[in-house]
């Protein structure tokens, strides 16, 4: 993002301020450095975003709530999930309240919470939330808007975690027709459904139709994000998951490597996708017969996930 040091100059310049403008500012500054990878960094312009806003329009406003949402999705990027789900909380009253039940910014943290829920593996409280904001995007925005497809991609991702393989692909290929009909086949939202549903395919063992997608993602991705976003790491990750299975090691290992290297760069040591990467790279050394570099990386991989999860 070239344009982040000339609005970080701004936003710096504007500091001392507590008005509607240095909120605005620092808000935008910590969504760009968001989308680039750069999560500390965001975190206190985020954070300075929310302390404005709730001084200037008050603790219920809908921009309070909004300021809320952003630092709560950074929050969740970074696996703070104790510290996000109030966040989503009170953003998802303020919402209701201001907005009404039926509004798409209900849905839009409703979704988010579920998908927080899912990933702390509290599946059975993240369905009801996920057919909610589902149907609130249906009803309001139509069949065939990028926030349907956005539910659709998070109620698969459930379904798939839950077993449910034809419900999720069904879910992942209705998200996909979406986004390629609204946003185009290279938007990188596309491509972080060509992922996920390769992901289900490689579940499965169909692993002919995994890999033609698990590229297509990387190479995506790579073009919008850059190679040392999170997100290529993801796509890095997957494609080496699936190397593995084939037994193509050698090549497997590089990726796996790499991932590592940008997940410990942009989200840090203690990060769960960080333990992800460990424990794929771990698992790669158990195979080729490096037994104890593997034991140690799982025991890294497992502390994390033990500081994190309990």
């Amino acid at each position: 993002m070239s344009l982040v040091p000339h609005l970080r100059a701004v936003t710096d310049a504007a500091n001392e301020l507590e008005n509607q403008r240095a909120a605005h500012l620092c808000l935008v500054l910590g969504r760009c450095l968001h989308m680039t990878g750069a999560y500390a960094e965001a975190r206190p312009y985020l954070e300075r975003a929310l302390a404005i806003t709730e001084k200037v329009f008050g603790e219920e406003h809908r921009y309070t709530a909004t300021a809320l949402n952003d630092l709560a999705l950074l929050l969740q990027a970074q696996g703070s999930y104790e510290e996000a789900r109030p966040l989503f909380e009170r953003a998802l009253a303020i919402y209701e309240k201001v907005l009404g039940e039926d509004h798409p910014n209900a849905a839009m943290i409703l979704n988010s919470l579920a998908d927080l829920l899912r990933v702390q593996g509290s599946y059975d409280n993240a369905r009801p939330l996920l057919d909610r904001a589902l149907a609130i995007y249906k009803k309001v925005l139509g069949e065939d808007h990028p926030h349907t497809a956005t539910s659709l991609n998070s109620l698969a991702l459930l379904l798939s975690e839950q077993g449910s393989y034809e419900e999720a692909r069904f879910s992942y290929e209705q998200a996909l027709d979406i986004r390629k009909k609204v946003l185009g086949e290279e938007h990188p939202d596309t491509a972080q459904i060509l992922n996920n549903l390769a992901n289900l395919f490689n579940m499965q063992g169909s692993y002919g139709e995994v890999r033609p997608l698990y590229e297509q993602a990387l190479t995506l991705t790579e073009r919008t994000y850059g190679n040392e976003h999170p997100r290529t790491a993801t796509s890095l990750d997957n494609l080496a998951m699936l190397l593995h299975a084939q037994g193509n090691y050698e090549e497997a290992r590089s990726l796996c490597e790499q991932a590592l290297a940008i997940r410990k760069k942009a989200l840090g040591d203690e990060h769960p996708s960080t333990a992800t990467s460990l424990n794929n790279l771990a698992t790669l050394l158990y195979a080729q017969g490096s037994h104890e570099e593997a034991r140690l990386l799982y025991e890294q991989a497992i502390e994390i996930t033990k500081k994190i999860f309990g």
